[in-house]
C-alpha cells in the first residue's frame, strides 16, 4: 500500500472524492504543512499554524496509480485559486500536493506542467508541490464527515 496526501479546499470534500475510487483502501482527513505541533481544527482555522486541511489516501498501486489519483485531484477543485476554494478562504484551503517519495514528486510536477500547458485554465496553476511532513489527524467528527451526516438523514 502507498500513501498520497492532497489539499484542495475543505478536507471533507477531498476525502469524499477519493473514497469513491476503486483501489483506495482508506482515507482520513487532517493537517499538514504547518509549523505548529499537534494543531486542532480551531488552531488551523485561526490561521496561526500554517497547516493545510488535507485528505490522506492509502491506496493499492496495483489497482489505481498515483497519476489517476492526481487526475481526480485536479478535477475536484480550482488549482488557479490562491488560498481559496469556493466560499472557503485562508491558507488552510490552499491547493497543495504533498509527495511521499521522489517518484510521486516527479509525477506530480509533470502532471502540473502538463495541465498548465493544456490551456484549460486562463490563469497560472498555483498548486504547491511539497514533501510530506508531519500529518496530524483531524478530530474524529471530521473523519468521513459526509457519510456521518448522510446516515443521520
Amino acid at each position: 500500500m502507498d500513501k498520497a496526501t492532497f489539499g484542495a479546499g475543505c478536507f471533507w470534500g477531498v476525502e469524499a472524492a477519493f473514497r469513491r475510487l476503486k483501489g483506495v483502501v482508506s482515507t482520513s482527513v487532517g493537517y499538514m504543512g504547518g509549523h505548529w505541533p499537534n494543531p486542532s481544527y480551531l488552531d488551523v482555522c485561526a490561521r496561526v499554524t500554517g497547516h493545510a486541511e488535507v485528505g490522506q489516501v492509502t491506496y493499492n498501486p496495483t489497482l489505481i496509480s498515483y497519476q489517476e489519483l492526481l487526475e481526480t485531484f485536479w478535477k475536484i477543485h480550482d488549482p488557479t485559486s490562491l488560498n481559496r476554494q469556493g466560499p472557503d478562504r485562508g491558507e488552510q484551503y490552499r491547493s497543495v500536493i504533498f509527495y511521499h517519495n521522489s517518484e510521486q514528486e516527479i509525477i506530480a510536477k509533470k502532471s502540473k506542467l502538463k495541465l498548465q500547458q493544456s490551456g484549460q485554465y486562463d490563469q497560472d496553476i498555483v498548486t504547491e508541490i511539497k514533501p510530506a511532513s508531519d500529518y496530524y489527524l483531524a478530530e474524529d467528527y471530521h473523519q468521513q464527515y459526509f457519510e456521518k451526516k448522510q446516515s443521520k438523514i
